[in-house]
């Protein structure tokens, strides 16, 4: 279960955000400027709340009240940006191994594989990112926060950056990844369409604030 009970200022911006959510793929839906990013960020601990409580599960990661800050790399939650931010001088398989390795992880060769299938990239192993269309580098950028074996995985906006037939191409690997591995995720989308798609619950937010909290129904009932 993930908990979320925060406020921050942000030069002009103030966030006021809080919700607790145990679906399966929260979804943080908004205009651009509602606080998604803000938000994913300060659970992933790259932004420390000015106030509040932050916690996943039985784990503290943030508490203004008694300090507790938990280091991002400390989290054990993976991170996927809307432009992959593979490593360019490694191969597919390098970068797919390089959050395991940080996470100081056993290799398992078992875990590799059905992952590596479930996201169809077997023969993409050799390439390096450069030559790999933007939904194959969005299901390498995948692969390799799930082999780092998270207890919850942040997308921000994993299908922004493509276009309409790259995004059909893709969005059934997300479908797979939710109902097949069953890692939490909080997923950042100003589409209705992704939401309806992938969500199992939602988080409305508008100018900073959570205006509406449900299932995917809520989307077409708060106009932005």
């Amino acid at each position: 279960m993930l908990k979320v009970d925060i406020e921050k200022q942000l030069g002009d911006f103030r966030l006021e955000a809080s919700f607790t959510s145990n679906g399966l793929v929260t979804g943080l839906f908004g205009n651009s400027g509602a606080g998604k990013t803000s938000i994913i960020n300060m659970i992933a601990g790259l932004t420390v709340p000015d106030r509040g409580r932050i916690s996943l599960d039985n784990d503290v990661l943030d508490d203004s009240t008694s300090g507790v800050h938990v280091p991002p790399h400390r989290r054990r939650i993976g991170y996927v940006f809307q432009d992959a931010r593979l490593f360019p001088h490694l191969s597919v398989r390098q970068n797919l191994d390089y959050g395991r390795r940080m996470n100081g992880l056993a290799h398992d060769d078992a875990i590799e594989k059905r992952t590596i299938d479930l996201l169809d990239i077997g023969h993409l192993l050799v390439r390096r990112p450069a030559q790999l269309s933007g939904g194959e580098r969005q299901r390498v950028a995948l692969g390799r926060a799930l082999l780092a074996k998270p207890k919850l995985l942040l997308l921000d906006e994993p299908l922004g950056a493509l276009d309409d037939e790259r995004k059909a191409e893709i969005l059934p690997y997300f479908i797979r990844l939710r109902d097949e591995t069953r890692v939490p995720m909080v997923l950042v989308s100003h589409d209705a369409g992704e939401m309806r798609q992938l969500a199992t619950n939602v988080v409305m937010l508008k100018g900073g604030k959570v205006v509406a909290f449900g299932g995917v129904e809520v989307l077409p009932t708060v106009t932005f």
